[in-house]
C-alpha cells in the first residue's frame, strides 16, 4: 500500500512534525485522563493460571440451554438481577466488574458474593482492558453479551466527566471490538438509557422520537453509544439490541438513586430535598421495578438473532432499540408519601427548584414496541416495589443483613 504524501519526510517535514506533536499531545492527554495502574487486579488475575481459568469455564457452562452469556457490570444493580435470572434458568453466565468507587464498593462486593453462591463467577476487571476480554473469549465461546457496565448518574458527570467517556463510550467500543473479532460472533444486548430523550417534550417517549438534544453528558454518552452500535452493526454484522431503561429501582439498588437515599435520610431524621420543575410542578419519573426490567432484558436476549459477520462474511444483521419502562409516571412527592407510609416515619422535606444539572422534569415510556417484539409487560406498581425495597434495606443494613439471600 502506498504511503500517504504527508508521511514522506522529504516532501512534507513540517506536517510530519505537526503530526508527531499532536500525536504526543493526544497520548499524553489520554494517559492523564485514563491512567492505567500497574497493580491492576485484572492483570494479576490473568496470571492466576488453571484454577482461575477453570472457574471461568465452570461459571459459563450451560445446563439447560446452549446460551453462554458474558454479563458486564455483573456486580451492579441490574447486572446482579439479570445474572441470577439467567443462571436460574440454566444459562451459562460469566460476570465481569471493576468494582469502582462511584458508590460504596461494599455493596458491590456483597452482590458479587451473592452471585458466587449462585455459582456465577465475577472476574474483577475493566471492560477497557482488551487483553482481559480477549482472554475471556479464548476460554469461552460466548453466544451472547449482556453489556450493562457503565458510569451511571446524571449529576456526577459535572464532577467527573472523563469517567463517562471512559466507561460509556470507550468501554462500549472495547466490548464491540472483541465481539466483532470473535468466531462465532455473539449477539449483544446493552443498556442505553431513557436519558437519551433529553429535552424532548412529547410524551410518552417513543423510540421514534428525536434523541439529538441530550440534557446531560451522561445522556450524550448513551446517545453516542447508540450511534456507535449502529456503526458496528453496519460494518461488522453484529446483532445489537439497545435497551432504554426508565428509572430502575428495587432491592440491591444504587445508593445514588432518590428512592434509596430518601429512605436512608428519612430513617435518620435528615431533611430531604424535593425538586420541582417550572410552574411549581413536581418532578415525575416512570419508576420501573427491577424484576420487570429483568424480564425485558431476557426477552431481548431470547429474541436476539445471530450476528452475521463471523469469518468476515457480513450480511445485514439485526439492530433494535426498545424502551423498558412502567408507563406510569409518579411524582417525586408521591414517592416520598409512599416511603413515609412504609417506613412509618414522617419525612422532613424542603422544596427546591430543579437546578441546571442535566436532570429532566419528567420521563414517561411508550412500551408498545417492547410489548410487541419482546412480550414485555411490567406488572409491579411503585408501592409494591418500594415495599420490597424497604424490606431488603432494613435487612441488609441490620447486623445480619450481609447474609441475605434473594
Amino acid at each position: 500500500m502506498d504511503r500517504p504524501p504527508y508521511l514522506h519526510r522529504s516532501r512534507f517535514p513540517t506536517r510530519t512534525k505537526l503530526l508527531a506533536l499532536w500525536t504526543f499531545i493526544f497520548l499524553a492527554l489520554f494517559l492523564f485522563l485514563f491512567p492505567r495502574s500497574s497493580s491492576d487486579p485484572t492483570r494479576r488475575l490473568l496470571q492466576a493460571g488453571p484454577v482461575w481459568e477453570n472457574r471461568i469455564r465452570l461459571s459459563a457452562r450451560s445446563h439447560s440451554h446452549s446460551r453462554r452469556v458474558l454479563v458486564t457490570g455483573a456486580a451492579g444493580f441490574v447486572g446482579l438481577h439479570v445474572s441470577l435470572a439467567l443462571k436460574r434458568r440454566g444459562d451459562g453466565v460469566l460476570g465481569i466488574d471493576n468494582f469502582n468507587s462511584y458508590y460504596e464498593s461494599s455493596l458491590k462486593r456483597s452482590r458479587a458474593a451473592l452471585l458466587d453462591r449462585a455459582e456465577v463467577f465475577v472476574v474483577e476487571g475493566d471492560v477497557n482492558d482488551g487483553t482481559l476480554l480477549k482472554k475471556l473469549f479464548e476460554l469461552v465461546k460466548f453466544t451472547h453479551v449482556m453489556h450493562l457496565a457503565a458510569q451511571a448518574g446524571v449529576r456526577y458527570a459535572m464532577q467527573n466527566p472523563s469517567s463517562y467517556v471512559q466507561s460509556n463510550i470507550a468501554g462500549l467500543v472495547s466490548v464491540l471490538e472483541v465481539c466483532k473479532s470473535a468466531n462465532p460472533q455473539p449477539a449483544i444486548v446493552w443498556a442505553s438509557s431513557s436519558s437519551v430523550y433529553g429535552l424532548n417534550s412529547q410524551v410518552p417517549f417513543s423510540e421514534k422520537d428525536r434523541t439529538d438534544q441530550p440534557a446531560s453528558l451522561y445522556a450524550a454518552t448513551k446517545k453516542a453509544g447508540e450511534e456507535i452500535a449502529h456503526t458496528y452493526n453496519h460494518i461488522y454484522g453484529l446483532s445489537i439490541t439497545g435497551l432504554r431503561f426508565f428509572t430502575v429501582y428495587g432491592p440491591w439498588g444504587r445508593p445514588d438513586m432518590a428512592y434509596f437515599f430518601f429512605t436512608q435520610d428519612i430513617l435518620k431524621g435528615k431533611t430531604i430535598k424535593v425538586f420541582e420543575g417550572a410552574d411549581q410542578k413536581s418532578v415525575a419519573r416512570d419508576f420501573t421495578y427491577i424484576e420487570d426490567i429483568v424480564k425485558g432484558c431476557l426477552g431481548a436476549l431470547d429474541t436476539a438473532e445471530r450476528s452475521t459477520g463471523s469469518g468476515g462474511k457480513k450480511r445485514k444483521a439485526q439492530l433494535r432499540v426498545f424502551n423498558l419502562g412502567n408507563t406510569s409516571p409518579v411524582a417525586v412527592n408521591e414517592l416520598v408519601n409512599i416511603l413515609e407510609k412504609l417506613l412509618d416515619k414522617k419525612a422532613r422535606r424542603m422544596v427546591f427548584p430543579m437546578p441546571r444539572n442535566g436532570d429532566v422534569p419528567f420521563t414517561h415510556a411508550n412500551i408498545t414496541l417492547a410489548q410487541k417484539e419482546l412480550g414485555y409487560k411490567p406488572t409491579t406498581n411503585l408501592e409494591t416495589g418500594l415495599k420490597e425495597f424497604v424490606n431488603w434495606y432494613r435487612l441488609y443494613y441490620s447486623k445480619s443483613g450481609m447474609n441475605i439471600v434473594l
